[in-house]
């Protein structure tokens, strides 16, 4: 999209705010990123097995026709629906960050993501638009929507999710401000609980000029309205 070449966040060894270029990984990211093949295949057995122990524990037969396969089938879709713990997010966003003379805003939205909420392990789902001020850098867009969604592939709640992206962002290239907005439908709201089809969690986050600046911020929103 730019003719520029790719440079670097000069003074950092990974333009996020970890060692491994994981972005604020779990207490066992690293032995998952890390592990052999072995070790991944020991992993998927011991979560299907576990699979096994939540059918029983609802009162099904893990060994009728519909669900022998249901163990090994949920297990790797968990596996690859938090596989946000295998991405290095250095990886992502460190061929992608070039040096461009434009200092207006840029936005993306629209970027459709779904999690699974920490609190029960059901599904969020909904958009989130990154924008952010060039400070002599910008990032490929494409990256955005991956930033996102690298963390929406991990165990979130949506505040949360909404500022690390914004934080990844501000730390890949150090730009004039971010500002970040998400809108979801959370399950443990719609199936369970309250059970309130509809709803609609919104969540912001602003850094630098978008929280200082009020015509900033207006724009910003004002431009989150246009269509």
């Amino acid at each position: 999209m730019y003719s520029s070449k790719p440079v670097a966040v000069a003074g950092t060894l990974s333009p996020l705010p970890d060692a491994n270029g994981l972005g604020w990984p779990a207490k066992s990211t690293h032995l998952r990123l890390n592990a052999t093949p072995e070790e991944r295949a020991e992993r998927e057995k011991k979560l299907s097995a576990a699979v096994r122990t939540i059918l029983e524990c609802i009162g099904e037969d893990p060994d009728r026709e519909g669900l022998l396969k249901t163990p090994d089938r949920y297990a790797k879709a968990l596996l690859w629906m938090t596989r946000g713990y295998e991405e290095r997010l250095a990886d992502i966003t460190n061929d992608a960050v070039f040096e461009e003379d434009h200092d207006e805003m840029v936005i993306v939205r629209d970027i459709e993501i779904s999690s699974l909420c920490e609190h029960h392990l059901v599904p969020f789902t909904g958009k989130i638009a990154i924008a952010y001020i060039p400070n002599k850098l910008v990032l490929g867009l494409s990256k955005l929507a991956r930033i996102a969604e690298t963390f929406s592939r991990r165990l979130q709640v949506q505040e949360r999710l909404t500022k690390q992206v914004a934080l990844a962002v501000q730390e890949a290239i150090h730009p004039r401000g971010v500002a970040v907005v998400m809108e979801a439908t959370h399950m443990c709201m719609t199936m369970r609980g309250v059970q309130k089809p509809g709803a609609v969690t919104v969540t912001s986050c602003m850094l630098g000029c978008f929280r200082t600046q009020q015509k900033t911020r207006e724009e910003f929103l004002t431009l989150m309205k246009s269509r």
